[in-house]
């Protein structure tokens, strides 16, 4: 099994959210929660994840455009304007300490991007507050950094669940991308890098009857 010790949470994008809800319960037989809408112009829908029997904090978060958005362009966020079908974009670890770890990798020469603040409400209305990074020009290879401060993880609110077997990313050179998840001095928090012909994530999961299926 690998997962990422410190995995928050894996992003599942698409050029429209009620596609990529119905793509992901199609796949698993799960149907996620609704999350709320972001100052970004995307909207997400959530699916906690148990791992060895034990729920959350981690979970798959579903995003798309926001269909309340007030702009009609496609939000750039984890390239969902370039998508046409579902994809697997990203992930996000939470390290202990956002600001050192953003230091860390500094120093060793890759640029997270500097901490910043975003939130959104859920549908019932109640606010949630994080801190992340952006990452070096937006790159989906390289998990981003959060911090949930005193706002309760998603993961571990009521939504639907689904266990995560394992989580890896694949890339046909794996040298270049090891080096930079080792300059955030994370060690085995972040994802494992395999090689393969094309660069992507492979997400598996266990669905209710058993059978795995990889996303």
């Amino acid at each position: 099994m690998s997962i990422p010790r410190l995995l928050d949470h894996v992003v599942i994008a698409g050029p429209d959210l009620a596609s990529v809800i119905d793509w992901f319960a199609e796949r698993t037989g799960v149907v996620a929660a609704p999350g709320g809408a972001h100052p970004t112009g995307t909207a997400n829908a959530l699916v906690a994840l148990t791992v060895d029997g034990r729920r959350g904090p981690q979970y798959i978060e579903l995003i798309g455009p926001d269909p309340d958005r007030a702009q009609p362009a496609l939000p750039t966020t984890f390239g969902i304007d370039t998508l046409t079908e579902p994809r697997v974009q990203a992930y996000a670890v939470h390290p202990s300490d956002i600001d050192a770890t953003v230091a860390t990798a500094r120093a060793g020469g890759y640029d997270p991007g500097d901490v910043s603040d975003l939130s959104r409400r859920t549908p019932d209305g109640i606010l949630l507050e994080w801190r992340l990074t952006r990452g070096e020009n937006h790159r989906n290879d390289v998990p981003f950094l959060i911090d949930w401060g005193h706002t309760a993880q998603p993961g571990l609110s009521d939504i639907p669940t689904i266990e995560l077997v394992s989580f890896v990313r694949v890339e046909p050179d794996p040298a270049a991308l090891t080096g930079i998840l080792s300059a955030h001095g994370l060690g085995d928090g972040v994802a494992e890098v395999v090689e393969g012909e094309v660069a992507s994530y492979r997400l598996t999961l266990r669905r209710a009857d058993g059978s795995s299926v990889e996303l």
